[in-house]
């Protein structure tokens, strides 16, 4: 149950205490902290609450991906939003992706990621995305020979080159600390219960799939849903520089610096069990990511680390940010559907905005009322 971006000691950051804020966020992952640190850069009195401590939610939690886009393939975004609203939302993501990088030091490495067909069908749908990709002039690539151990496992692969790594913990401490030095006052393992106890501030809630009780008609329809990941023993050699997607996202791997495998997915061993808001681990899944390692390497590894985290499903694959139906002076941004390592920053630094009053032309997209007709 131990993560192991979560293992590297948390840094000092500097001690602030703010008085009346302004604006209350609610969470302190990535989204949370990319709000607090760009409201308090507006000149806002802020103060962020977490539950437990910085990045010890699911941004301390998961494979440690850095992906351009929505989760939903750009040809599928183009066809259910519009071509200029899927270009809109992938530039959007890839500045995310460049902010990410001047901000976070050595905890992001910029390597891009490969999506891989295990068969004919996501062959097709992976050059369909591919195509799709280069005609509104983004940056991919086509690849079809590959090297052992990918080579007679995988029919062809997308190349997202902008993609990149991330060690998310150290990442999202680091923002924290950003948000410290601007001004914000941090409280760590301080759960808010209600929205009376914030009385006079504005409310910016960043739980992403983990039920916070302050999202009136909506709560819960963002959906709980289980990730686990394991890390193996450090291996010398480098075959994994780059993030890899199998299957549909359900298996995903990488290496990480040190040579550790790092490993998630095979939700869909267990569906049902995965709708979850429980960090713990389950046979089937921990089995089927042991079996999937040491078959990919050919050998045995020892696994050194595994744990869970809980993102947020939203079934339409966009995600949820703005003000809270039917509550006054309440925001909301979540829902990433397990691509919360650059949306979740966004979408941060998006709702935020949008609170500040600014007009922000993606907002009705991700529009928390659409929740609610959802079944219409």
């Amino acid at each position: 149950m131990t993560s192991y971006w979560l293992s590297e000691p948390s840094p000092q950051r500097s001690d602030v205490h703010v008085d009346n804020p302004d604006v209350a966020v609610i969470g302190g992952g990535v989204t949370g902290c990319a709000a607090a640190l760009r409201l308090a850069q507006a000149g806002k009195r802020v103060r962020l609450y977490d539950a437990r401590g910085i990045a010890e939610g699911a941004s301390g939690r998961n494979g440690g991906f850095a992906l351009r886009g929505m989760p939903a393939a750009f040809d599928v975004t183009t066809e259910s939003e519009g071509e200029e609203s899927a270009r809109a939302m992938m530039a959007w993501t890839e500045r995310a992706i460049d902010t990410i990088e001047s901000l976070a030091g050595d905890s992001f490495r910029r390597v891009g990621s490969l999506r891989l067909a295990v068969d004919e069908e996501e062959r097709d749908e992976l050059r369909a995305e591919y195509e799709a990709l280069v005609a509104a002039g983004f940056v991919a690539e086509w690849i079809e020979r590959f090297e052992p151990p990918l080579a007679g496992r995988f029919t062809a692969a997308l190349h997202h080159v902008p993609d990149g790594v991330l060690q998310p913990a150290r990442w999202v401490r680091r923002l924290a600390g950003l948000a410290a030095e601007a001004g914000v006052e941090i409280r760590e393992h301080t759960r808010v219960e209600s929205l009376e106890e914030l009385v006079g501030a504005t409310v910016v809630v960043c739980t992403d799939g983990y039920p916070s009780g302050l999202l009136g008609e909506i709560e819960g329809l963002i959906i709980p849903t289980r990730g686990q990941v394991i890390a193996t023993e450090p291996v010398p050699e480098r075959f994994f520089e780059v993030p890899h997607y199998g299957r549909h996202g359900f298996d995903y791997w990488h290496q990480a610096e040190d040579g550790r495998i790092v490993a998630g997915g095979f939700r869909d061993v267990s569906f049902d069990s995965e709708f979850t808001a429980d960090e713990q681990l389950t046979d089937p899944v921990q089995t089927a990511l042991h079996a999937f390692v040491n078959d990919l390497m050919g050998r045995e590894l020892r696994v050194d680390y595994a744990w869970a985290g809980i993102f947020g499903m939203v079934m339409d694959f966009l995600p949820v940010v703005g003000r809270v139906p039917g509550l006054d002076n309440v925001w909301v941004a979540g829902g990433y559907s397990g691509h919360g390592n650059v949306l979740g920053f966004a979408c941060g630094e998006l709702v935020a905005s949008a609170a500040l009053g600014n007009v922000e032309p993606l907002l009705p997209h991700f529009d928390p009322a659409r929740l609610l007709n959802a079944d219409d």
